[in-house]
């Protein structure tokens, strides 16, 4: 099964996939880990086209895992899918790779988002353009998810979420 973690920057998406997996036995492919990887800290763009080439690393490297074993859970992290041509390139491959998939859309307050990027800013996360602008500029051009969801409040505690959210993989 793909699942898609979806929400703003700040929202608990890293948090609630880490927990997911340890608990399904998956794993997390996450766009901001995998960048850092590729790419010398000189060559981080933060752009569309490199989060896209991400993303499409992500997505062969899910296709590989699937090829060990097709009942493992993939959850694509760290990038928001605010945009519906990002959402719809998983689908596309969930399809060919006939896998299951789900959206994940965690939402928090402006507030809590604000303390986790700003106040709480972790200064060993592999994005470093994280902080609230980039939360507010991702919301104002956020296109609406019209595929079936499950939106996940993350200002309730994580054991909620992760029970909510293992509802909607099952």
């Amino acid at each position: 099964m793909i699942v898609l973690m979806a929400g703003l920057p700040g929202t608990g998406k890293t948090t609630l996939a880490r927990e997911l997996a340890r608990l399904t036995r998956g794993c997390v492919l996450s766009k901001d880990e995998i960048r850092t990887a590729l790419f010398s800290p000189n060559d981080i763009e933060y752009s569309a086209v490199q989060d896209d080439f991400v993303v499409e690393v992500m997505l062969k490297t899910a296709r590989f895992q699937f090829d060990k074993s097709t009942s493992r859970h993939v959850f694509l992290d760290g990038r928001t899918f605010s945009r519906r041509y990002q959402i719809d390139r998983v689908l596309e491959v969930a399809r060919e790779l006939d896998q299951p998939w789900v959206i994940l859309e965690c939402a928090c307050s402006d507030e809590s988002a604000r303390r986790r990027l700003d106040l709480e800013a972790d200064p060993t996360h592999p994005a470093h353009n994280r902080n609230f602008t980039l939360y507010l500029e991702v919301e104002d051009r956020f296109e609406p998810i019209t595929h079936a969801k499950t939106i996940l409040d993350t200002d309730q505690p994580l054991a909620e979420c992760v029970q909510q959210a293992l509802e909607a993989l099952s």
